[in-house]
Formats: C-alpha cells, sequence, structure tokens
C-alpha cells in the first residue's frame, strides 16, 4: 500500500482463549489466541501475574521525596540485585497490593518495609500498565512526601537486609542517576529515567541570549 495509507479496519480486536503454558507460584506463561483488525486469527505469548486481584492494580510504585530543614529534596531509591536481569537495579521503592488493601495503603506499608521511612500520600495514578507487549501486568504511582525533620524519619530503620536506600537530590536527579550507571554498572527501571528526564526539564534554564545591536 503506498502513500502512507492505512489498511481499512474490519474488525474490532478481541480475544479467542487464553491456555496456560506454564505457571509458577508467582506469574503464569499463557499462549493468548486473538482476532486482528483485520480479522487474522493471531497468537501472542502473554506473561500474567498469579496473584491478580479482580479489581485493583496488581502493585505499585512509590515517588517519595525526603523533605528536611536546610537540605535539598532528595528522591528515595532502592537498589536491589534483580535475578531476571542478573544484575542490580535503581528503581524506586514498590511491591504487590494486598488482598483488600488501597493502592494508597500499599505505597505506605511498603515505603516503609523497603525504607523505613514513614510518608504522606499526596497523589496517586490510575491504573496503568508496565510491559503490554509482554505482560498484562498493571500498577498505579503513588507520591508520597517524607518529612525528614520528624522524629521518626531522622533514623529510620527498614525491614529488608537485602535493599539498599539512596537519597538522589531531585534537582539533580538525572545526573546522579548517570553518575550511578557509569561508577557502578548498574541497570535503572524505566519509570525512574524517564521520571528523572522529567524533572531535567522542569529544572532546565535555558541560557539568555546576548542582544544583538542593529
Amino acid at each position: 500500500m503506498s502513500n502512507g495509507e492505512q489498511p481499512s479496519v474490519t474488525t474490532e480486536p478481541h480475544i479467542v482463549k487464553e491456555e496456560v503454558i506454564a505457571s509458577g507460584k508467582w506469574v503464569k506463561l499463557e499462549k493468548t489466541t486473538y482476532v486482528d483488525p483485520l480479522g487474522n486469527t493471531r497468537i501472542w505469548e502473554t506473561v500474567k501475574r498469579t496473584t491478580r486481584q479482580a479489581t485493583q492494580a496488581d502493585g505499585v510504585g512509590i515517588i517519595a521525596l525526603l523533605k528536611r530543614t536546610l537540605h535539598k529534596d532528595c528522591v528515595v531509591m532502592v537498589k536491589q540485585f534483580r535475578p531476571p536481569m542478573s544484575a542490580y537495579s535503581l528503581e524506586f521503592p514498590a511491591g504487590l497490593i494486598d488482598e483488600g488493601e488501597t493502592a494508597e495503603a500499599a505505597a505506605l506499608r511498603e515505603l516503609k518495609e523497603e525504607t523505613g521511612y514513614k510518608g504522606e500520600v499526596v497523589g496517586v495514578t490510575p491504573v496503568t500498565c508496565l510491559d503490554p507487549g509482554l505482560s498484562n501486568c498493571t500498577t498505579q504511582i503513588v507520591m508520597v512526601n517524607i518529612n525528614g525533620d520528624d522524629s521518626e524519619n531522622i533514623h529510620p530503620t527498614q525491614q529488608l537486609e537485602f535493599v539498599e536506600v539512596i537519597l538522589l537530590p531531585l534537582d539533580e536527579f538525572q545526573g546522579k542517576i548517570d553518575e550511578l550507571i557509569k561508577k557502578e554498572k548498574i541497570i535503572v527501571d524505566a519509570k525512574v529515567y524517564i521520571y528523572a528526564m522529567g524533572m531535567a526539564q522542569a529544572f532546565f534554564k535555558p541560557r539568555e541570549l546576548p542582544i544583538l545591536k542593529q
């Protein structure tokens, strides 16, 4: 087809059947048979969580800002070894939502477990997808502010021994991440780096252009 023309859509895409190929404790692999917009029957391999709750996202990611007097605001990050990547990763604190738990409650619980910090929820996203070409996994990103002057947050005690807490200044976020990548050869979660790029744009101040004389 020429001139960038698109084929006419004749069918509403839909799932025909889903067959489990393999299943473990936390995830399963399915063969998904579906019909594409042209009416063709196709096969897709899909990863799903076995812990899915019907009425909510699978988990939460937490963008936590530590606010302290006479200090820059810092983003609370976690570094941990991730077997699927065979490497250490830099991520936002995150975790699965328990049955009957809200995203907000899950975020505060996971933040406390992973970092020791106690925070206050200031925002939450709708349910969003993580890797829609591979999986049906979903998440909600929860914004949390942490009062670093609170006695409970001065010397926080985390509950997970294999998670390292890293504080990165918000106004230098992308630069500090780039330094860690070069220094430690870690891999960065995509959500983290996208947030870093957004913060870099927010803090960027274009140079003043000289006034040209006529």
